[in-house]
């Protein structure tokens, strides 16, 4: 007992700094990341939850000798809270925890830069305290060199193992089988720490690469009639409907569903939208199904009718599937597909996926005139976008797929003065309060852009689908949110019903009509294949025609929450969609449950197998119907 005292005696400095570290930690988790804990003991798991990971980051000091251990430990230390900072950051604006496939996406640091800036804080200097105090002391010589450790270091390995143990042992009792929700990265966090849930991600990486390898051909079978038996029959009135028309597919930055129909000041904020969504086919109740993919997975999913990763992006881990995506598909029915967006063509390593799902071409940056006048944020205005895009439209065979992606309205949403049409709202939330113009001129920029297709003569004979790509407001601004639309606060259910995003389909000649039902992205491959009068029968979807009358309503999202037409699934709690309380009897929730985590698990299945690599579809769909 008496050399255990002594050993811990010698190490005082290293315990210091797991102290420090710790209460960083855990002031971080309250403070920043505003973990909430219902009771004492989940209390109790956030204040312990840093310690065996900072005991074990810590201990590679202890590997070290004399006044190197010293130094170390302030380096390790400074690592430590460097990993708390780049985290910071990440959740600030996706409220969401960093993963190992978003750290590999280096390709897009580049363009980050200004976003990154935006999202710092001066007060941000604290979270490095004590990397300062452990500096000072050892700069100052207060910290005594103790010579060579022999057992210390597989002591302290050891203690961290056990600490972890009883963490991960208290963290079972309060949430069963949490290892095995690992698309509940909050849920995880909260339980066994920041730290350690990357260390759960790095095992959970590598045990997807190791499933491609396990795959063959049977597995694709099971998932195969799994889609199948929910296959759905389309519209009759409107299969065909717009066969051989070109296809312009709009996706809108950031546009959530609470700005339409809505304004600031008495001034609209999408006056265009508003009105086109009257002469077309409107869904209200229609979600963003993204994760920390976001644009990207907004345009894997509508390519494939499969859900995005958890984590990551598929666009960069798994780039090189097979899939049987909607420009292939396209391409081997007459169409010509190209993908127009003013951005480097390896941002989202877009240059590689557009070739795996079957683009002729992808207009980029290189195809546009952009200079310092007609950009702004992230690069080309919008309004300059389109109308530089007629010319290259042009250029095309007739019918075309034509994806175009929208930029200004992008975080942090810059705007110069002389393209406010609107003004900003006034809320503690710099981001909420710009959202607004930025909005706004897009909104303008697209009806600039219909007036250009009609004087172009491409209007008659299209299809037009605008769909709002994810969030563009996260849920660190509630607070402002919840002021904007006169809630007393954001609740869970609040958080879900934003996630929604306006679907418009416009079809030149048909009369405008609005659905209640519920969808999400997933449900665009089947209902544009249908209108188009391409069967999805053979397909590998999981989504359905949303005209389709057997259409369910209802949709998951890729955390495992889901929506119905009388349900609202969040954070584990069932609630009246049509009153936003909590549901007396939270079994309703129960029988949609276990098919909303197959439908994710499936889907995983396929991307982490690539399994469709053994799939032969056959794609010479035209003039078939569903009978």
């Amino acid at each position: 007992m008496t050399k255990i005292k002594a050993g811990f005696r010698r190490l005082t400095f290293y315990w210091l700094a797991v102290a420090l570290l710790t209460i960083t930690t855990y002031v971080l988790y309250k403070v920043a990341f505003a973990i909430p804990a219902d009771n004492m003991m989940q209390e109790f798991l956030l204040l312990i939850n840093p310690i065996s990971s900072s005991v074990l980051l810590l201990g590679i000091a202890l590997l070290f000798k004399n006044r190197m251990r010293n130094i170390m430990v302030v380096v390790l230390s400074f690592v430590g809270s460097l990993i708390l900072y780049v985290n910071l950051l990440f959740y600030r604006f996706y409220t969401d925890f960093l993963t190992l496939p978003v750290l590999l996406q280096t390709n897009n640091m580049q363009d980050l830069s200004g976003s990154v800036f935006e999202l710092m804080s001066f007060w941000d200097v604290f979270l490095f305290t004590n990397v300062a105090v452990l500096w000072i002391l050892v700069a100052r010589k207060k910290v005594p060199v103790v010579g060579r450790l022999k057992r210390e270091p597989s002591l302290i390995f050891a203690l961290a193992i056990l600490l972890f143990l009883g963490n991960l042992s208290l963290a079972q009792t309060e949430r069963p089988q949490l290892l095995t929700r690992s698309f509940d990265r909050d849920m995880i966090v909260k339980n066994i720490g920041v730290f350690n849930f990357h260390i759960y991600d790095v095992f959970l990486q590598s045990q997807s690469r190791a499933q491609r390898v396990l795959a063959d051909s049977s597995d694709i079978v099971e998932v195969k009639n799994y889609t199948q038996a929910n296959h759905k029959e389309p519209n009759p009135d409107l299969f065909g409907v717009a066969e051989g028309k070109n296809v312009f597919m709009i996706s809108l930055e950031s546009l959530q569903s609470f700005v339409i129909d809505n304004d600031v000041y008495g001034q609209e904020i999408t006056p265009f939208l508003n009105q086109l969504k009257e002469e077309s086919y409107y869904f209200e109740n229609f979600y963003h199904q993204t994760e920390q993919g976001k644009t990207s997975d907004s345009e894997f999913i509508v390519a494939n009718s499969l859900f995005g990763r958890s984590s990551g992006a598929v666009f960069f881990t798994h780039a090189q599937n097979d899939y049987n995506a909607l420009p292939e598909i396209l391409g081997e029915n007459g169409y010509y597909s190209s993908v127009m967006h003013a951005n480097n063509r390896t941002f989202w390593n877009r240059d590689v996926v557009y070739n795996t799902l079957g683009y002729d071409r992808f207009f980029d940056v290189d195809s546009y005139e952009v200079t310092e006048e007609n950009s702004v944020g992230w690069g080309l205005k919008d309004k300059e976008f389109f109308e530089q895009s007629i010319d290259l439209l042009k250029e095309q065979p007739q019918p075309f797929y034509t994806k175009f992606i929208t930029l200004t309205n992008h975080f942090p949403f810059e705007l110069g003065e002389e393209d406010k049409m609107i003004e900003e709202y006034d809320s503690n939330s710099g981001t909420l309060n710009r959202y607004f113009p930025t909005v706004r001129y897009m909104d303008y920029a697209v009806e600039q852009f219909f007036e250009d297709i009609k004087e172009a003569g491409l209007y008659e004979d299209s299809i037009f689908i605008l769909y709002g790509d994810h969030y563009g407001i996260s849920d660190n601004h509630n607070r402002a949110m919840a002021m904007y639309l006169d809630k007393e606060e954001i609740t869970p259910f609040d958080s879900v019903q934003l996630q929604r995003v306006p679907l418009i389909i416009h079809i030149p000649g048909h009369e405008g009509e609005t659905f209640d039902t519920v969808g999400g992205q997933i449900d665009i491959k089947p209902t544009l294949m249908h209108l188009l009068g391409l069967s999805t029968k053979e397909d590998i979807q999981f989504g359905s025609d949303l005209f389709s009358p057997e259409h369910e309503s209802y949709a998951v999202l890729r955390n495992g929450n889901f929506i119905t037409d009388d349900l609202v699934y969040a954070s584990n709690t069932c609630y009246d969609k049509h009153t936003g309380e909590e549901m007396e009897d939270p079994s309703s929730c129960e029988e949609f449950i276990p098919r909303a985590q197959s439908d994710l698990e499936y889907s995983d299945k396929i991307i982490y197998g690539d399994l469709l690599r053994f799939f032969e579809p056959d794609n010479d769909l035209f003039d078939r119907s569903e009978e």
